[in-house]
């Protein structure tokens, strides 16, 4: 059995299986020239310096120096390099595959025709200064209570760090009001309560106006200082929640299309093996769905840096991929503005698993989105409004992208790790998706699928996905994951603070 993989006849590198002593056969005709750990590149050709490190058949890297073939390459031999490519658009657009069979999962249809895959009482804040009162609010309710309710997932308290000192226009300003409004009418919530302070700039009588959101039983709005105070504002939050419990109740499943979800696609902590097991299966599984009609939410822009020209190929048309590309203008300007560069992702533990620049990262994160065409890119929050494959605007940092995604409308996650995750997410839950058997071993408690067994037990691509594919419509059915069972979520709430703190 070969100790490593390639991944494309054209890599001048391949990854190891498993940790390999000097002298291993790398390939035919290639020995190593030390100690490779799993998950970790090997040269197959003497590199010069200066020369093209490639990997997936694109280039991830330059050497910083001569590389002898059967060398570990890696952070102390590889530099990395501001892409310069030259972009095409819809030259790879392949339609979904054609359904043969119409498929279904048991949601809740509201009044307004969105589906809900879960049915919380969300406590939304406004600002910082009312978080307390959200969470007193939600805290009160115990799981007793909440027992005699069998159609409710519970009460949730949405609290952050921002909403004040920030300016009152703008793209900080804009994209928290679209956290909020998405969390608000999001379809995984059978009610909803606002509260605020009263004097912050993140105004909820401005929400209201801008989005046409009206007060009703299963909608309320209130401020600590016209309610008079924290304790009087509890008090009133716990009642109207309270009153709310018996009409969430009566919401109830009923069969709808798996045209309906929405699955925000993501990965965190991940590893080399990321981009060759977990993200092509689950990209197959997002294939699947959008050949029902359904919706893939691809996010993390610093995290397809590199790869973007393969997503541009894949444009609907070339409005679509301008947007994409302005996208990623904006993130050099924004890092460059902040000290920053585009390759302080990978993190340590990232690099630990066998990543070695943003471009490899990138090239294996793009693989979460299948093949199909690219049909719409969004500011982040923005509702989605394309279906099949499409791209948010959202940081890597995955608590702060999840919540773009979900406030866009997703009503499932689906998470990637290679080296481990207690990432879990509400009102939309979160699916975890294992890169390696030895991590999903470690860690079965807080992983949901093993995509490591495409190494190990010889599983087909075809056969993970459709897996992950059945998972999405069990988990959307009310299946419980293994991420809402330790009970996350509550503090994953992270909205993206792009403009200045004042």
């Amino acid at each position: 059995m070969s100790l490593t993989v390639r991944l494309d006849p054209s890599d001048n590198v391949v990854t190891a299986i498993k940790p390999m002593e000097m002298g291993a056969e790398a390939e035919t005709g290639v020995a190593t020239t030390g100690l490779i750990p799993r998950g970790h590149k090997i040269a197959t050709t003497d590199i010069a310096k200066g020369g093209v490190i490639r990997k997936y058949a694109q280039v991830i890297g330059y050497a910083a120096e001569d590389i002898a073939a059967g060398d570990h390459v890696h952070t102390q031999n590889v530099e990395f390099r501001n892409t310069d490519v030259e972009y095409e658009f819809s030259t790879d657009l392949r339609p979904a595959p054609n359904a043969t069979s119409s498929d279904t999962f048991m949601g809740y249809r509201r009044e307004n025709g969105s589906v809900g895959t879960r049915n919380y009482i969300a406590i939304i804040t406004s600002v910082n200064c009312s978080a307390t009162a959200a969470r007193m609010i939600a805290d009160s309710f115990t799981e007793e209570e909440l027992a005699e309710y069998p159609n409710v997932d519970g009460v949730v308290a949405f609290v952050h760090g921002t909403g004040c000192g920030m300016a009152g226009d703008g793209e900080g300003f804009e994209a928290m009001q679209r956290v909020m409004w998405g969390y608000a009418k999001h379809p995984n919530h059978a009610g909803v309560i606002m509260v605020g302070l009263g004097c912050e700039m993140m105004q909820i009588d401005w929400l209201l106006e801008a989005y046409g959101l009206k007060q009703g039983p299963l909608f309320h709005a209130m401020n600590i200082q016209d309610v008079a105070g924290l304790r009087r504002t509890v008090e009133l939050g716990v009642q109207k929640v309270r009153a709310m419990l018996p009409e969430a109740n009566k919401c109830q499943r009923e069969p709808i299309p798996a045209s309906e979800l929405t699955v925000a696609l993501q990965c965190g902590g991940s590893d080399a093996w990321s981009g060759v097991t977990a993200n092509p299966a689950l990209g197959y599984a997002v294939d699947l769905l959008t050949a029902q009609g359904g919706t893939g939410v691809l996010a993390e822009t610093p995290e397809i840096y590199g790869a973007e020209h393969l997503l541009t190929r894949r444009a609907a048309d070339r409005k679509v991929g301008d947007k994409l590309i302005g996208l990623i203008k904006w993130w050099e300007d924004y890092t460059s503005r902040n000290k920053g560069s585009m390759d302080n992702n990978p993190s340590p533990g990232n690099k630990k698993g066998g990543l070695t620049t943003i471009l490899e990262k990138s090239l294996g994160a793009a693989a979460k989105g299948g093949t199909t065409p690219l049909n719409g890119v969004f500011k982040y929050a923005e509702t989605v409004t394309a279906k099949g494959f499409t791209f948010m605007d959202t940081p890597g940092y995955d608590p702060a992208s999840v919540t773009g995604q979900i406030a866009g409308g997703c009503n499932l996650v689906v998470f990637t790790t290679g080296r481990g995750s207690a990432f879990g997410s509400k009102p939309a839950p979160t699916i975890k998706l294992a890169t390696n058997t030895e991590m999903f071993t470690k860690m079965v408690e807080d992983m949901d699928v093993n995509a490591g067994a495409m190494l190990t037990d010889g599983v087909t691509l075809e056969e993970k996905g459709r897996e992950i594919y059945e998972m999405f419509l069990r988990v959307a059915s009310g299946e419980q994951t293994k991420s809402e069972a330790q009970g996350l979520g509550d503090y994953e709430f992270v909205p993206w603070q792009i403009g200045a703190t004042m």
